[in-house]
C-alpha cells in the first residue's frame, strides 16, 4: 500500500480510492535484521516530517524493486536503506525509476511491478533472492511469511483515521491465507498471533519463511489489504511469469 494522507480526510480520500495500501502493524522495529528492505524517499517531506512513501528490496547490487503504484511521475528516484531515516543524516542511492508498462491496476493481474535502477551498486548489503518460477503454487496454509517496510506503525481514530509515520524499518510475521494465481493473501490479524502492512509498505518484502525457517527469498511484494490494516496483506507474487518477464530485464532470475 502506497503512503497515505493522514487525519480525518484520509477516511474519505482512501474510500474513493479503495485501492493500495502499506506498513508494518502490530510489528517490531527491524534494526539490521533485513538490511536489503530500503525506502522509496518521496521528492519532498509529507507534512508530519517523515519522507519515505513506499518500501522495497534490493535484489541485485543496483535494482530495487518495488510496486509500480508508487510512481511519482518522476524519472529519478531516491532510495535508503537506513533502518530509520534522518533527512539531515541519512545515505540516499539515487536511480531511475522503471515501472511495467503493461501496470493497470483494474486488470486481475495489475502488473504492479517496478525498480529503480541505481546509479551505483548498494555496498555492504547482500540482495535478497528472487523465487524461482511456480515455486509457490502448492505451499502450505500453515506457510508463515515475515513482512519488512516503513510504513504506517499504528493507527489512532478520532474525527477520523489517523495513520502514523517514523521513516523505521518495522518487521512482522503473518500467515498465509490463500493462493490465487498472480496473489498471495496472508494474515495479519493480532487476534490469530499475526501482524502485517500498512500504508507505506508497498512494494515491500514479503520473505518466504520466519524464525529459524525463514529464507532471504523475497516471495512477493506488498501491494494493498483492507484500509484499516487489521486483516489480510494482499502481496504480488514474484513467481508467475508476468513478474519474471518484467524482471527479467533487470536481473538473472533464478
Amino acid at each position: 500500500m502506497r503512503r497515505l494522507i493522514t487525519g480525518s480526510a484520509a477516511l474519505v480520500a482512501a474510500l474513493a480510492l479503495a485501492g493500495p495500501a502499506g506498513a508494518i502493524v502490530y510489528g517490531a522495529p527491524d534494526g539490521n535484521g533485513h538490511p536489503s528492505t530500503g525506502a522509496l524517499l518521496a521528492p519532498q517531506a509529507y507534512s508530519d516530517g517523515t519522507w519515505v512513501t513506499c518500501s522495497g528490496t534490493l535484489i541485485a547490487p543496483r535494482v530495487f524493486l518495488t510496486a509500480a503504484h508508487c510512481d511519482w511521475g518522476l524519472a529519478r528516484m531516491a532510495v535508503t536503506f537506513d533502518s530509520h531515516y534522518d533527512a539531515a543524516t541519512g545515505t540516499e542511492h539515487w536511480g531511475t525509476w522503471y515501472a511495467d508498462p503493461a501496470y493497470n491496476q483494474a486488470q486481475s493481474d495489475p502488473h504492479d511491478i517496478a525498480v529503480v535502477v541505481l546509479d551505483k551498486a548498494v555496498r555492504g548489503i547482500t540482495p535478497a533472492r528472487l523465487p524461482t518460477a511456480g515455486s509457490l503454487g502448492k505451499l502450505p496454509k500453515s506457510q508463515k511469511f515475515t513482512s519488512a517496510g516503513y510504513g504506517a506503525q499504528s493507527v489512532t481514530i478520532d474525527h477520523g483515521p489517523t495513520f502514523h509515520y517514523e521513516d523505521t524499518r518495522f518487521v512482522g510475521v503473518g500467515t498465509l491465507n490463500s493462493i490465487n494465481p498472480g496473489w498471495l493473501r496472508i494474515s495479519m490479524n493480532p487476534a490469530t498471533g499475526d501482524a502485517g502492512t500498512c500504508y507505506g509498505d508497498s512494494g515491500g518484502p514479503n520473505f518466504l519463511g520466519a524464525g529459524s525457517s525463514e529464507t532471504t527469498i523475497v516471495a512477493a511484494t506488498t501491494i494493498t489489504g483492507d484500509f484499516m490494516c487489521r486483516a489480510t496483506n494482499v502481496v504480488y507474487r514474484l513467481d508467475t511469469a508476468s513478474a519474471r518477464s518484467f524482471l527479467k530485464q533487470f536481473v538473472t532470475l533464478p
